[in-house]
């Protein structure tokens, strides 16, 4: 596994809101499902999943915003708008806009979802591709092959 030099910091575009990464990342998703197109204004969200304790707002408040309600809950700066982070209680999981990071050039999508929905000329270098979500069992299995990768 890669020295990962934790911890890593960021916030939302304002500053208001700043935090903190403690553990790594599991996986990089693209998804470019409706909702994450309108949410983004782009033609997919990219984001990492990091266990729901690897991620600690340090500075400021998130709202919630997006969709209300389960599963997901999405956090935003309540100034700025920034659309943060993602967290999936139900998984012990949170999805982090890797562009909320002060450095954050070194995150490439392993996974796209929802391509049934994907914008025709978008494309990401992702390793697998699904049209909509993998099934839950395969969740584990490709998480082991994102980390294998990265050693």
């Amino acid at each position: 596994m890669p020295d990962w030099k934790l911890p890593w910091n960021g916030g939302c575009r304002c500053g208001r809101v700043r935090i903190r990464v403690t553990r790594p990342p599991m996986m990089t998703v693209a998804c470019h499902c409706l909702g994450c197109q309108t949410m983004s204004g782009s033609a997919f969200s990219l984001s990492f999943t990091l266990p729901i304790d690897g991620l600690e707002v340090t500075q400021g408040e998130t709202v919630i915003g997006g969709l209300h309600g389960e599963p997901a809950h999405h956090h935003f700066c309540d100034w700025c708008k920034t659309w943060m982070f993602t967290r999936i209680e139900q998984f012990g999981v949170v999805n982090l806009r890797p562009t909320m990071l002060d450095e954050h050039g070194d995150f490439t999508p392993f996974v796209e979802t929802q391509t049934a929905e994907k914008l025709p000329w978008a494309t990401t270098p992702a390793k697998y591709s699904f049209e909509r979500f993998p099934a839950m069992e395969d969740y584990a299995g490709l998480m082991q092959d994102y980390q294998a990768g990265l050693g």
